[in-house]
């Protein structure tokens, strides 16, 4: 079994890579588990040192459009393909051909060089919530499920709307055995801030669990649709694994989501670590960033992951102990 990894360095790419890794094998497309020979990993940065020293690893360095302007990758005998390397929500918005070239650009040719290939690989492709937005001047929907019509309002989301059709065509083809997951919102991410417009919604637990000050732009009562990075990569392992039936439709999946909001995380974060914790917490608002995750459904319902065994996490203070059981290095604040 060899597989790809776009974006595999970034903070999804080496977690997914490191968990194929550990587990060693994966049943694709609901066929026998198969021993994993390689994990190629393409991104501009170099892989974290303990996946550069698994001798299983193949790291590309460079440019994705590049890589495959050159049809260097993905190379003959790719089983699976996780296409996970994207620029982030704030970023689209700020530069428009930035977005597109990255986004939209590159999964229309990655989709053709997997065409090229002729042997139908598995392609896992990660969409977003961001495809569902609210319509200026109408009621925001009550509920988001599966089928619901994507209504995106920001450049991200509709890039990534148009990355889940151009799947569901090359997979109707069969060019390849498509799938996207829509991730939902992961908090907590470790490491540095992004550009994404939902970066605070990690950056409010992470930079007062080390100590540091951290702005919250919205109001507590904003109502958010969050996934550890846990949940999220099993998730996208498990489309890798369902059959063809388990499937179903081409269209995209709901990742299962944890329904809250930015208060309750906060309390969430009082509860682990006190008062030193939140009263690093600065309530400025921010009507750019208001704005595009006010757009966002909080309720989304994901019957399709269900069926698939996913499940959301149980509540968010769970979430927030994990962080601090992964990531001890990171917090210097104690813990109750």
């Amino acid at each position: 079994m060899n597989i790809l990894i776009t974006g595999g360095c970034g903070f999804l790419g080496a977690r997914l890579a490191r968990t194929l890794l550990a587990t060693g094998k994966l049943a694709l497309a609901g066929g026998a588990a198969q021993t994993i020979t390689s994990v190629t990993l393409i991104d501009r940065a170099a892989p974290p040192q303990d996946l550069q020293a698994d001798r299983r690893v193949r790291f590309v360095g460079g440019d994705l459009n590049e890589l495959l302007a050159a049809r260097q990758q993905p190379e003959q005998g790719i089983d699976c393909v996780f296409h996970l390397l994207a620029a982030v929500s704030g970023e689209c918005e700020a530069d428009f051909d930035l977005g597109m070239r990255s986004n939209f650009g590159a999964t229309s040719a990655l989709l053709e060089n997997c065409r090229a290939l002729g042997t139908q690989p598995t392609v896992v492709f990660a969409s977003s919530l961001a495809v569902f937005g609210k319509l200026p001047d109408r009621p925001a929907p009550t509920q988001i499920d599966d089928f619901s019509l994507p209504t995106p309002q920001s450049s991200y989301g509709i890039q990534k709307f148009i990355g889940e059709q151009l799947m569901a065509d090359y997979g109707r083809k069969k060019f390849i055995r498509a799938r996207s997951v829509r991730l939902m919102t992961v908090s907590v991410r470790p490491g540095r801030p992004n550009g994404a417009a939902s970066g605070f919604l990690s950056g409010m637990l992470r930079e007062p669990l080390a100590g540091l000050r951290a702005q919250v732009p919205v109001a507590a009562s904003t109502v958010v649709a969050l996934a550890s990075p846990g949940r999220t990569i099993e998730g996208i392992i498990r489309a890798a694994e369902a059959s063809d039936a388990e499937w179903g439709p081409l269209t995209a999946v709901n990742l299962p989501a944890l329904r809250t909001t930015v208060g309750d995380m906060a309390a969430a974060l009082q509860r682990v670590a006190g008062t030193d914790a939140t009263g690093l917490l600065h309530w400025t608002p921010d009507p750019a960033i208001e704005r595009l995750v006010s757009s966002w459904p909080g309720d989304v319902k994901s019957a399709r992951a269900r069926a698939l065994g996913l499940l959301p996490d149980l509540d968010f203070e769970s979430v927030v102990r994990e962080y601090v059981r992964e990531n001890p290095q990171a917090v210097t604040l104690p813990v109750h």
